[in-house]
């Protein structure tokens, strides 16, 4: 068991609290109080990109992938999550859409969606779109249906909540060819910007997290090419696309458990410094919930680390990656409430660090599978009950 942070993440981490101060939460501001997100042509993601953001993990000719460690991706997570979230989801890159390209695409997939992220000339994004009006945390039961025709697909049904799709180069799509094979149904797709039939696209107006957009679009006799099957014939007659979805999932869940400790802990720090101004830090009961909060926060990254390490070591880890996103936000949640109550009136005015925390937090919640969700994957391996 070793604690160390190695040198090289060390870096990172004081790299990532510089920008985060200087630029994340001041942009974060700006979207919440405008009411949406940043343009995509803002001054910011043109820095960032100078900077070296926006770039894909993925490596041409057979070079191995420049791959951060899942441990490196905690860490890193829960520091940009401290100075803002939503901007950390809003900068440029193959975001969402990366994980299942890299896991399920083929060679010339690969080649064909990441390369123009590797040196990108302007801010580029990816996207990914699972959820649907229907229902989000049940994605066994997605409705958008994929009918093969000569040459490709017909898909046709509606998508929500998915990060920067507007603005989306291409968007890793999931839909059924057979709502009667369940699960065994699933196929993704990779839909180009400006394909006809992708079209309605909406973003929504959000309580929290305002300073990225998500998007509802619908797919109306949309028209995909074959080699935009992701994975091709291979994982066509595989029929893996669920287990693709869910490895995408569990993939990102010790991180966003992190992203939630992140938030956290800022409302922690805003309720500290609010409370040492009042002179409320002299109270028992104060600093007893204070006291309760780091505690919560800091067993909630560890949980989320281990469940990371786990990845690392290639261990499965599935219910300690649900874990790790069922407790961060409710340790998030608690702390901001916290805040908020230290803060009083001037805090539920709005306008501050504080009650914007605290909008954001909820959030965190229901991204990437619901508490309740979590909750069921831990406790059906547990008792050792099919999934």
């Amino acid at each position: 068991m070793n604690f160390e942070i190695p040198a090289d993440i060390q870096a990172e981490l004081v790299r990532t609290r510089t920008l985060g101060r200087e630029l994340f939460r001041p942009a974060g501001l700006e979207a919440d109080r405008q009411g949406g997100p940043l343009a995509t042509d803002h001054p910011l993601f043109r820095h960032m990109l100078a900077l070296g953001f926006g770039r894909t993990s993925w490596r041409p000719d057979g070079q191995a992938p420049h791959k951060r460690s899942a441990v490196a991706h905690v860490l890193v997570s829960e520091e940009l999550a401290y100075w803002d979230r939503g901007i950390s989801i809003a900068m440029p890159g193959p975001g969402l859409g990366e994980r299942p390209v890299l896991g399920m695409g083929t060679e010339e997939q690969k080649r064909r969606l990441l390369s123009p992220f590797l040196a990108p000339e302007r801010p580029r994004w990816g996207a990914f779109a699972m959820t649907e009006p229907s229902g989000g945390s049940d994605v066994a039961a997605i409705r958008t249906r994929a009918t093969k025709v000569d040459g490709g697909w017909v898909l046709n049904g509606a998508k929500a909540f998915s990060g920067n799709a507007e603005r989306a180069d291409w968007t890793v799509v999931w839909a059924t060819v057979d709502p009667g094979q369940g699960r065994r149904g699933h196929r993704a797709f990779v839909i180009e910007k400006g394909t006809p039939g992708m079209e309605g696209f909406r973003t929504e107006s959000k309580m929290g997290l305002r300073s990225y957009e998500s998007i509802s679009f619908f797919l109306n006799q949309c028209r995909v090419p074959d080699e935009n099957l992701l994975g091709g014939a291979d994982y066509y007659e595989k029929a893996a696309g669920f287990k693709g979805a869910m490895d995408t999932f569990n993939s990102g869940r010790p991180a966003v458990g992190a992203m939630a400790v992140g938030m956290g802990r800022a409302a922690l720090d805003e309720a500290l410094r609010l409370a040492r101004a009042s002179g409320a830090i002299a109270l028992p009961r104060v600093a007893d919930r204070l006291e309760r909060m780091q505690r919560r926060l800091k067993s909630a990254l560890l949980v989320a680390l281990h469940a990371a390490w786990m990845a690392d070591q290639r261990m499965p880890n599935v219910p300690q990656a649900s874990m790790a996103k069922a407790l961060g936000p409710a340790a998030a949640l608690e702390a901001a409430q916290l805040a908020m109550e230290i803060a009083g009136p001037a805090a539920a005015a709005g306008g501050s660090v504080i009650e914007k925390i605290f909008r954001d937090i909820k959030a965190m919640d229901i991204v990437e599978g619901t508490g309740q969700v979590q909750r069921m994957v831990i406790a059906r391996d547990l008792v050792q009950l099919p999934r």
